[in-house]
């Protein structure tokens, strides 16, 4: 299991981007979905936890089959999606990803919401137990590097400036001057129990989740004049009207054969979610310069026909039955 913990910031108050979380994530989702593939809610509903209190449990499959680039295609069934599991007791949210044909793999995302500039260096800290260490990295939604498929010019933070809050365009070092300010800590475990694969696989899936948390901080902030100004009940009647929209447009879906386990995963705060395209990782790459093997000749030469160009020949010995 690889840990990382991820703090970004935004020039938004908590309880803003409590709104314009929940409207992003519903207007993203509804944009990357199409016939057979996309997000499909499956339920979302208010939960309550004797700990954290009233919240809200989604339930959702995501459906990649054709998002897929060929080198994945070639390894996975034709049709399988990733199960979503969101608790959300805002400010502090649990997420976890499981796969229908992968039980040994998992993501679990822990996360906290906090009005500073992400210098809390205890937020994950309990009086229980000590945490292990772990790497903690900052991410700058408008000075870090995003995939050139991911950007869009209208979402260039060093260049966006908000109507309606007057906030923006975004300069160097903003979090240290900018007000308001908040930051999403996200405490990240990803599992991957296959032998010889998983140090690798845990590193590609973290540098995927760290593009997807970038792109998703990245929207929040450039749609704002889109969410700024509504309610917690107008947004949720977005969403639900939203959902509502995606489940139709994705249409019935195949059903797929699921491999589970008995073991419950913890938990993260879901990102929106983006077809991973590319290039295959290096680790799944085939060398091309492989030499080739020599155990079994390049043709076959049948006896008789070795007879025929040759001339017959010699004889076997006598069997004991001749004698």
């Amino acid at each position: 299991m690889l840990v990382k913990e991820y703090r970004i910031c935004m020039p938004l108050t908590t309880e803003e981007y409590r709104i314009g979380q929940l409207y992003t994530i519903s207007k993203h989702s509804h944009q990357e979905s199409d016939r057979g593939e996309g997000v499909e809610v499956m339920e979302n509903r208010a939960h309550h936890d004797p700990v954290h209190g009233d919240g809200q449990y989604t339930e959702k499959r995501v459906h990649l089959s054709s998002k897929l680039p060929s080198w994945a295609r070639a390894v996975v069934p034709r049709i399988f999606y990733v199960c979503e599991k969101a608790w959300n007791y805002y400010p502090y949210t649990v997420t976890e990803y499981t796969c229908s044909f992968l039980p040994k793999f998992s993501i679990h995302i822990e996360t906290k919401y906090s009005d500073d500039c992400g210098d809390d260096d205890s937020i994950f800290k309990t009086d229980s137990k000590e945490d292990d260490p772990h790497e903690v990295s900052f991410l700058d939604i408008a000075f870090d590097e995003i995939p050139d498929r991911y950007y869009k010019s209208m979402e260039d933070l060093r260049h966006f400036a908000s109507s309606k809050t007057g906030r923006g365009p975004l300069q160097e070092g903003w979090r240290c001057h900018t007000r308001p300010v908040m930051c999403s800590y996200k405490l990240v475990n990803v599992k991957f129990e296959v032998w010889g694969l998983q140090t690798r696989v845990e590193h590609f899936v973290h540098k995927v989740i760290r593009d997807l948390l970038l792109v998703g901080h990245r929207q929040a902030f450039a749609w704002v004049d889109e969410w700024y100004g509504m309610t917690m009940a107008e947004v949720r009647e977005y969403e639900k009207e939203t959902q509502a929209a995606t489940n139709k447009k994705i249409g019935p879906v195949t059903p797929t054969i699921t491999i589970s386990t008995d073991v419950q995963c913890p938990a993260i705060r879901s990102a929106p979610a983006t077809p991973i395209t590319g290039e295959p990782p290096e680790f799944l790459t085939l060398p091309k310069d492989r030499p080739r093997k020599t155990s079994a000749p390049d043709t076959l030469t049948l006896p008789e026909l070795r007879e025929r160009a040759n001339g017959p020949s010699n004889p076997p010995p006598p069997s004991n039955a001749d004698s």
